[in-house]
Parts: structure tokens; C-alpha cells; sequence
């Protein structure tokens, strides 16, 4: 191992984390007891001078951005709306899906309105780039339902399968964008501790190039 300064990295609790772990396990880092069914929220694995923070995904930014976190495990979307200072490592090929619009089967083609969704910076850029006007309603969850209660015209969500969009009538339109999680640094650590950060690509780096977690 290069270097003895410990790295904290953040990594996304919920539907994020089990791939996240096969990855990290895959590069040669044991993680066993972030697999255990308990409340702690930080982890340690002394043999490689790591710490772990678990957190929401829309967290890990800002622990990255100030620095409590040197590195951090979070989706393409949460950066392109957030916007922060971080640097961009490396695509992990997890979580993979796209963020698109929807809306209710058969509605026809949409010049503008209102469009409901949890990304209103991406979604304003997006339709402004096209030149079509739209208010945007930001909501934080079930973004389906406003279709459905005549609250929005569109709607702009992560969608993977499409079958949560096919249950409530829903026919995507529209791919802004394809999303997956990504490695990134805070820049102050990346400095510092330039040559563990980069052991730590590496390894992932190596793990990806070996193909079984590469899905997207």
C-alpha cells in the first residue's frame, strides 16, 4: 500500500450500496462489516487505512465539497444538479439508468408546461437548451402521482426497468441524459494525498477492467 494517510470515503446508503461493496471487494478490499445489518454509520478496515461514512446519496457531495469525506461514491444526476467543487475520478459502471421524461400514455408531443421532478436545475437547463418553456414543480418523492393528479404535464425521474412508469400509465418520452455512479474527490485531498487516491483508482480501475461489474 502506498503511502499511510487514511482516506474516508462516502458511499450512498440504500439500493447503491450492494454494488458499491461487490466493487469494493472485487479491488481487493474487504468489507464484510459494512454488509452487517446494523445501525453504525462509519466503519474503519485498519489493514488498508480506510474509513467509511455511510450516507444519503444527496449527502455525499457535501461531505466530499468540505472536506469530511476525501472521496465519495454517488450518481451521475446528484452531481449534474448539484454542481459542486469536486474532482471526477472515475465512471464505476453501477447504478446504472437514465434520467428521461415522462408522461401519461398517449399525451402527444410536449412543447411545454409544467414538469414535476427531484432535479429542477437539470430540468431548467435541459428545456431551456431546447427552447421551450416550462415551470418547474420540485417534488421529493412519487414523482409518478403528478401526471396522475393533473399537478404536471411531464415528469423528469431516474428510470431503470420502466415499470414503475408502465403501473401508473406512464410512457417515457424523452433521455436527457445516461446516469451512473462515479468516484469522486474532494480537491484539497486529492492534492495532499495524491498518491493513496490514486492506489485506490487504481485498484478500482483494475477491478472494473476485469469486466463482471461493468453492466453500462
Amino acid at each position: 500500500m502506498t503511502g499511510n494517510e487514511w482516506l474516508t470515503v462516502a458511499l450512498a446508503k440504500g439500493r447503491m450500496l450492494p454494488p458499491a461493496l461487490n466493487l469494493l471487494e472485487k479491488a481487493g478490499l474487504g468489507c464484510g462489516q459494512l454488509r452487517e445489518m446494523t445501525r453504525q454509520l462509519t466503519f474503519a478496515l485498519e489493514e488498508h487505512n480506510l474509513c467509511f461514512i455511510l450516507a444519503k446519496p444527496a449527502d455525499i457531495p457535501t461531505y466530499v465539497e468540505y472536506g469530511v469525506a476525501d472521496l465519495g461514491i454517488v450518481g451521475k444526476d446528484v452531481l449534474l444538479e448539484q454542481e459542486r467543487e469536486l474532482y471526477e475520478l472515475l465512471d464505476l459502471h453501477i447504478g446504472c439508468c437514465r434520467l428521461s421524461v415522462a408522461q401519461r400514455v398517449g399525451s402527444g408531443d410536449f412543447h411545454g408546461g409544467y414538469v414535476a421532478t427531484k432535479y429542477p436545475r437539470i430540468t431548467e437547463r435541459y428545456f431551456q437548451g431546447q427552447g421551450r418553456q416550462v415551470e418547474v414543480i420540485k417534488l421529493h418523492g412519487s414523482i409518478e402521482l403528478a401526471p396522475l393528479l393533473n399537478l404536471a404535464d411531464v415528469i423528469v425521474d431516474l428510470v431503470s426497468t420502466g415499470k414503475t412508469l408502465r403501473e401508473n400509465n406512464l410512457e417515457e418520452v424523452e433521455t436527457i441524459t445516461q446516469i451512473t455512479s462515479r468516484l469522486v474527490a474532494n480537491p484539497g485531498s486529492y492534492q495532499v494525498k495524491g498518491e493513496r487516491v490514486a492506489w485506490l483508482v487504481a485498484k478500482l480501475a483494475a477491478a472494473l477492467g476485469e469486466g463482471s461489474e461493468r453492466k453500462c
